[in-house]
C-alpha cells in the first residue's frame, strides 16, 4: 500500500473537474494507493522518470518514490492538454 500526495497544482486541477470526472479520477488514484500499476506507462522527455495513468479522457501524471512508498500526483488534465 502506498501513500498518495497531491502537488498543489494537481490538487487545483482535480478540484476544477466536474463531479463525474472527479469520481473517475479518484478511482484511478485509489488504484495507485493500492499498488495497481497495470497499463501505466513510463514517460520520456519533459516528464522523464514519471508515470502516467489513464482515467478515461483524463491523464494522471505521477512520481513513484519507492524508498518512502509515496506517490506524488503531479498533474491531472484532459488528455489533449497534458503534454
Amino acid at each position: 500500500m502506498f501513500n498518495v500526495a497531491f502537488d498543489k497544482e494537481a490538487e487545483k486541477e482535480f478540484l476544477k473537474l466536474s463531479k463525474e470526472a472527479q469520481k473517475i479520477v479518484s478511482l484511478k488514484i485509489l488504484d495507485l494507493k493500492d499498488g495497481i500499476f497495470v497499463n501505466d506507462k513510463k514517460l520520456k522527455g519533459k516528464h522523464k522518470g514519471k508515470f502516467r495513468k489513464q482515467a478515461r479522457n483524463y491523464t494522471i501524471i505521477y512520481l513513484k518514490e519507492n524508498n518512502v512508498l509515496l506517490i506524488s500526483v503531479i498533474q491531472i488534465a484532459h488528455r489533449k492538454e497534458v503534454y
